[in-house]
């Protein structure tokens, strides 16, 4: 199965992308090689840039907030395990926790490495790398990976918080959804969103045995799905067979 996930709004859309990002980075820390320490280096920059936007930090905040409110109504609730509820909400104290006494935006604290700054300077333009144009940088390509892990470990510590933090607001968002199976009529599917409530992100879970591919629309009154095909040469083409498909909506 192949899941596709859609946001509905700009907050949701930073925060899958941050979410990829700190995956692509726990993926590229574990290795040994030069290059995939390269990469995990421009991933934390890319980080950085995403997690300029002003307001995010104090959108992430009210976000937990808001959920341990909710939850905390459900104190008492015979119907709901207290040791569960109890683990959930203290996972939301401690990621605001870290969160609020991180100073400034996620990384700032790494602007002040003049060394990495001249690297982040650089890494965007083609070849920008190279070693006579950073040789303190190719000095430290060469070092053991043990070195090296040891260096990107402590340079993300600063990103930690915000790691934790989406880690469980996308957690509680997903496990808000219930999913269920639709077919795609002639590859196409459409379903109107009741009004009065707010549906934050779409899961598509599409059979991985055949080409297809998702293009995912919605707003707060439409949800829209159309299934697409690629041609030999890569080209998108519209499906026209009955496809059924997993949907969750998630509020």
């Amino acid at each position: 199965m192949v899941l596709y996930e859609y946001p509905f709004n700009e907050s949701i859309r930073t925060m899958l992308r941050l979410e990829h990002l700190f995956d692509r980075l726990g993926q590229l820390i574990p290795r040994d090689t030069a290059v995939d320490h390269h990469y995990a280096l421009a991933t934390i920059f890319e980080i950085m840039d995403v997690a300029s936007r002003a307001d995010l930090k104090s959108d992430l905040l009210m976000e937990l907030e808001r959920h341990k409110t909710q939850l905390a109504g459900y104190r008492g609730n015979p119907s709901i395990s207290e040791q569960a509820l109890e683990e959930m909400i203290g996972r939301i104290d401690h990621a605001f926790h870290s969160l609020n006494q991180l100073p400034g935006k996620a990384g700032h604290a790494l602007t002040a490495n003049e060394w990495l700054m001249s690297i982040r300077s650089r890494i965007s333009i083609p070849g920008g790398t190279c070693e006579f144009d950073l040789p303190a940088y190719h000095a430290w390509q060469k070092l053991e990976p043990l070195r090296r892990r040891a260096d990107l470990v402590q340079w993300i510590a600063s990103l930690t918080p915000l790691a934790e933090a989406l880690n469980v607001l996308l957690g509680l968002l997903r496990d808000s959804g219930v999913p269920h199976k639709v077919v795609a009529q002639a590859g196409q599917y459409q379903q109107s969103l009741p009004a009065g409530k707010t549906y934050q992100l779409m899961r598509v879970r599409l059979n991985g045995n055949e080409p297809l591919v998702p293009e995912i629309s919605g707003h707060r009154l439409m949800a829209s799905v159309r299934l697409m095909r690629q041609d030999a040469d890569g080209r998108l083409k519209p499906s026209t067979a009955d496809t059924a498909f997993e949907l969750t909506l998630c509020a």
